[in-house]
């Protein structure tokens, strides 16, 4: 893969822009100013992406050096100006839909999410639960974000909680995993400050509530029977995950968890989709 999109961690920037689309999708709003959105969460995502790899290159050398910055496919200047041009372009193109919605909700939050992912990188990471907590509420905000795009913006504020409790748990187990390195470089995670066992637990906890609340969405109708069908798919899979990670705290066993909440993650995302009153009246 090209250095310059690998460094975007397409990946996580195409989940970001997955929960504008399930809103695109929920609402039944397939106009431009959605669109708009989900290409600036998308951009400001991968710009996030970029300065994280800017400031943790000592760490990512120990954790990921195949990254494009420690394998030295970019260098750190580099990134750094790429990662700024692309906060710019997503903050401009987010203010442009004022022309669309008569607001400027959208850039206005568009530039304060640029601070704290910036921020972020440079400090909050490194610090137990605040770095969590941020990343957590970006995640959420995602889908607040499509939902004053697409004018849902209560529904939107009820899917933001649940993206951000299975953030918050994968946020902790991904700390876990990457232990060794941040110990080195003098971070102040929750594993390192209160060790792996409670942080396994905290991660379990917030696994297991995600999965006993979230058929509330169906009950209290926003969605259909088929969330149910595809929840419950995901909803295994976080338990499963919960019990594992309290069995085994290992770092070659947080790695596994935090990719099956990843899954599970996308699964979900495929239950708002199955769910959606849009897509079934399309049957």
């Amino acid at each position: 893969m090209n250095a310059y999109l690998e460094i975007l961690r397409p990946g996580n920037a195409v989940m970001a822009v997955i929960a504008i689309l399930l809103m695109m999708l929920i609402s039944g709003n397939f106009t431009l100013a959605p669109i708009l959105a989900a290409l600036v969460v998308f951009v400001v995502t991968g710009a996030g992406n970029v300065i994280n790899d800017y400031f943790d290159y000592k760490i990512d050398a120990i954790n990921k050096p195949k990254r494009p910055i420690p394998s030295g496919r970019i260098s750190r200047k580099t990134a750094g100006i790429y990662s700024i041009a692309l906060f710019a372009i997503g903050i401009i193109v987010a203010f442009s839909t004022k022309f669309l919605l008569d607001n400027f909700l959208l850039g206005i939050i568009a530039l304060l999410s640029s601070l704290l992912m910036i921020y972020y990188a440079y400090s909050l990471k490194k610090k137990a639960l605040i770095g969590n907590l941020s990343i957590s509420f970006l995640t959420g905000l995602c889908f607040v974000f499509g939902g004053i795009a697409v004018g849902e913006i209560i529904t939107s504020i009820y899917l933001g909680v649940y993206a951000f409790l299975m953030t918050m748990a994968r946020e902790i187990v991904k700390d876990m995993e990457d232990v060794e390195g941040d110990k080195k470089e003098g971070a102040t995670t929750f594993p390192i400050i209160y060790g792996m066992k409670k942080s396994s637990i905290l991660a379990a906890a917030l696994m297991i509530i995600a999965s006993v609340t979230s058929p509330v969405l169906y009950f209290i109708g926003i969605f259909n029977i088929l969330y149910l069908a595809v929840l419950f798919i995901a909803i295994i899979l976080f338990l499963v995950g919960a019990v594992s990670i309290l069995k085994d705290q290992s770092v070659e066993n947080s790695a596994k968890v935090s990719k099956r909440i990843k899954i599970g993650m996308s699964i979900i995302f495929l239950a708002f989709a199955a769910g959606s009153p849009f897509l079934a009246s399309l049957f």
